[in-house]
C-alpha cells in the first residue's frame, strides 16, 4: 500500500507540474485558433491534434488541468474553514449553539448538494467572463458542500469539548477566541486534513458535471470538466483516440488523489 501511495503522489505531481507549466509556456496559446486545422490529428505542430475549432488540444488539456488543480484545492479548503466555524466552533460552546448547528448542518445534508448546486448555478447569468465563471462554480461548491465535514467536525468538537485540557483551559479563565485557536483547531487538524482531501477530487467531477451541462466554466478557459463536452461528437475510438485525453487525466488525477490521501487517512 506504501508503494501505490508513492507512485500514487508521483503521478499526481506529474500531473500538476505538466498543467501549471502551461503558463510558461509560450509553444500555443489554449485559445488561439488553427482554421487550417480542424479536428487535425495529433502531428508536429499539435502533438494531441486540434478540436473542432482548431484550437491546440494538449495547450487547452494543460490549462484545464492548472484550472481545476487550482481552484478545487481553493474550494475544498473553503467548505472545510465553513464546516470548523460551523461544526467545530458549535460543538466547543454546546448548548443552543449545538442545537442550531444540529439542525442547520442536518438542513444541509437533506438537500443534495450537487442539485442544489444546479439549480443556484442555472439562477446565475450565464454571460459571465470565463474567469469569473471559474471562479463563481468553485465558490459555491465551497459554500454548499459543508455539511458532511462539519457534522463529522461537531462531533470531534463535542468530545473534545469534555476533556481534561479543556476544562482547565476554561478554569483558568481563557478566552472563547484562544480556546478556538490555540486549544480546538489544533485538534482538530487531522480530521479538517482528511476532509479537505477527500473534498478536492469531489469538487472536481462537480465541476465536470457542471460544465458537462454548460454550467461550469465558460469557453474559451478550458478546464478538466468542458474538456468532456468534446466527447458528445466523439463516433469512433480508434479514429479520434485523442479526444480522450481529457478523460484520461481526469481518471489519473481523481484515482491518484483517491490512493495517495484518503486510503492514508482511512489506514
Amino acid at each position: 500500500m506504501k508503494a501505490a501511495r508513492i507512485i500514487a503522489c508521483a503521478v499526481a505531481a506529474l500531473l500538476a507540474l505538466a498543467g501549471f507549466s502551461s503558463s510558461f509556456s509560450t509553444r500555443l496559446d489554449y485559445s488561439q485558433q488553427d482554421r487550417t486545422h480542424l479536428s487535425s490529428p495529433p502531428s508536429s505542430a499539435h502533438w494531441l491534434g486540434t478540436d473542432i475549432l482548431g484550437r491546440d488540444r494538449l495547450a487547452r488539456l494543460q490549462r484545464g488541468t492548472a484550472v481545476s488543480l487550482s481552484l478545487a484545492p481553493a474550494a475544498a479548503g473553503l467548505s472545510v474553514l465553513l464546516a470548523f466555524a460551523m461544526g467545530g466552533c458549535a460543538g466547543l460552546a454546546g448548548g443552543v449553539a449545538e442545537s442550531v448547528a444540529k439542525v442547520v448542518i442536518d438542513l444541509m445534508l437533506s438537500i443534495p448538494w450537487l442539485f442544489l448546486l444546479l439549480i443556484v448555478r442555472a439562477a446565475m447569468p450565464l454571460n459571465t467572463s470565463p474567469a469569473a465563471s471559474a471562479t463563481i462554480t468553485f465558490l459555491m461548491l465551497g459554500l454548499l458542500a459543508w455539511g458532511v465535514p462539519a457534522r463529522i467536525l461537531l462531533a470531534r468538537a463535542r468530545r473534545l469539548r469534555q476533556s481534561e485540557f479543556l476544562v482547565l483551559a476554561r478554569s483558568a479563565g481563557v478566552s472563547p477566541a484562544r480556546l478556538v485557536c490555540v486549544h480546538l483547531m489544533p485538534n482538530l487538524l487531522p480530521v479538517m486534513e482528511a476532509q479537505f482531501w477527500i473534498a478536492v477530487p469531489v469538487f472536481i467531477l462537480a465541476e465536470a458535471n457542471l460544465s458537462l451541462l454548460g454550467l461550469g466554466v465558460a469557453e474559451p478557459l478550458p478546464s478538466l470538466g468542458n474538456l468532456l463536452s468534446e466527447l458528445e461528437s466523439v463516433l469512433s475510438l480508434r479514429t479520434d483516440l485523442c479526444s480522450f485525453s481529457a478523460l484520461l487525466v481526469l481518471v489519473l488525477i481523481v484515482g491518484s488523489l483517491q490512493v495517495a490521501f484518503i486510503r492514508r487517512e482511512v489506514s
